[in-house]
């Protein structure tokens, strides 16, 4: 485990390592443990010990200006309060990093405000608020696919794949005569959300739509 750790300062997060295997889309560790490393080996997606708190590295730039030092600048953001820090390290300054593990799941029910996935081949079942959700929740339909990610065990990001397919609940006749190219309405989807969609588009449809943007894509199969 030892030199397992060591190795990780040069090569850890440029996608595959000793200490970490792929199966399918999940990522899987087998230490298990934090471990040190330097700033200049940090890379946007890892997670750190911060002053106490795990934050996820959202972005980061490595920087030597004129004769001063290298330094690495990082934007990170906390698991715990979810708020934004824009934080400087020397490059060579030890920082301390929390694996994450990453679990494909799907939606299994709503228990009152908080939503429970679980795991399609052990059955293993996991609650997570609605505050870690947050907007992949416009899109969560029974057994719909997503993809949590673990910090220490715990449940700290819900994503959802690109596009979903959603059945429209409720969609207006579209105004007889205006037959402009590009017209839309709003429709509702059976998630409770409404999007602006084609005018042709009917109750009972599927579509699919973006959920990076909320936006309509396209008619889905029946």
């Amino acid at each position: 485990m030892r030199a397992c750790l060591a190795r990780l300062k040069s090569d850890l997060i440029r996608g595959f390592h000793p200490c970490f295997f792929r199966d399918g889309l999940n990522v899987v560790s087998n230490t298990h443990q934090n471990f040190m490393a330097t700033a200049n080996d940090l890379r946007k997606g890892m997670a750190i010990n911060y002053n106490g708190d795990v934050s996820v590295i959202l972005d980061m730039q490595h920087r030597t200006p004129g004769n001063l030092r290298a330094f690495v600048q990082i934007i990170m953001r906390s698991i715990k309060t979810g708020k934004s820090a824009d934080v400087r390290f020397s490059s060579t300054e030890k920082v301390e990093v929390v694996p994450l593990f990453n679990k494909k799941m799907e939606f299994s029910y709503m228990d009152q405000q908080d939503f429970v996935f679980s795991d399609p081949e052990t059955y293993e079942m996991v609650t997570i608020t609605p505050e870690i959700v947050g907007e992949v929740k416009n899109y969560l339909t029974e057994n719909g696919e997503v993809n949590v990610t673990f910090i220490e065990e715990r449940a700290v990001l819900v994503e959802i794949p690109p596009s979903v397919t959603l059945t429209v609940s409720e969609a207006p006749e579209g105004i007889k005569g205006d037959s402009a190219n590009h017209v839309q309405k709003p429709i509702t989807l059976e998630t409770g959300i409404s999007i602006q969609a084609p005018l042709f588009i009917k109750t009972g449809e599927k579509i699919r739509v973006d959920t990076r943007t909320g936006k309509y894509m396209e008619r889905a199969g029946s």
